[in-house]
């Protein structure tokens, strides 16, 4: 894969852009310096998961027994879920948090973990395609190296974009973020539909 399409895949499934309304919902009536410390430590805590999963997700793969063919055609179908959601702006538990998760969280004085973390930033749509792009590398260390440096610019831009949100949502308001979310959930489609085939080319190859 090339790290242009590594870049575009991870900006995609973390959307920064369409975390904006959800942050400044969570964020409403709270200080600068609150919102500025719950953006970093959030993304902190995203990137530490999404590492430890690079990391570790074959060991876990092999102890449940799953073949990365079944994972390749789940995770393509669990990345269309989340194009549709994207292209309706839809807010589902699978890309963002449910209403009254949302509500829980405005109530707590931390929502860097949850919701910021888990599932905003480190979601499952973030894990799966990580995992399967580093199962594209083959244990080429000097690619997943590259692969983690990626993420860890995006993570930085959705940093940047989190910071900056109040002025940003003041510019462009909720609905050019959900416009911008639509078309790159467009593109997410067409990548999901990718990894299921592949997933379905892979496992017939390799049945016996």
């Amino acid at each position: 894969m090339r790290l242009y399409d590594v870049f575009l895949t991870f900006f995609v499934v973390i959307d920064p852009v369409g975390l904006l309304p959800l942050f400044g919902a969570l964020t409403q009536n709270a200080t600068p310096e609150y919102r500025r410390r719950m953006a970093i430590k959030g993304v902190l805590i995203a990137g530490g998961i999404l590492f430890f999963f690079a990391l570790s997700g074959f060991a876990l793969l092999r102890v449940l027994g799953i073949g990365l063919a079944a994972f390749r055609i789940a995770g393509g179908i669990l990345l269309f879920l989340l194009a549709i959601d994207m292209v309706f702006a839809r807010h589902s538990g699978l890309r963002s948090t449910t209403r009254r998760e949302t509500e829980e969280a405005q109530e707590r004085a931390d929502i860097s973990v949850f919701p910021l973390a888990i599932p905003l930033l480190a979601g499952p749509g973030a894990l799966t395609s990580l995992l399967l792009m580093v199962s594209a590398a083959h244990g080429d260390m000097i690619e997943v190296g590259l692969l983690l440096a990626i993420l860890t610019l995006v993570l930085a831009i959705a940093l940047l974009v989190l910071l900056a949100s109040v002025r940003i949502l003041a510019l462009v308001g909720e609905t050019g973020a959900n416009v911008v979310t639509r078309l790159l959930g467009v593109l997410l489609t067409a990548l999901a539909v990718q990894y299921v085939l592949t997933g379905v080319r892979v496992g017939l190859l390799n049945h016996p």
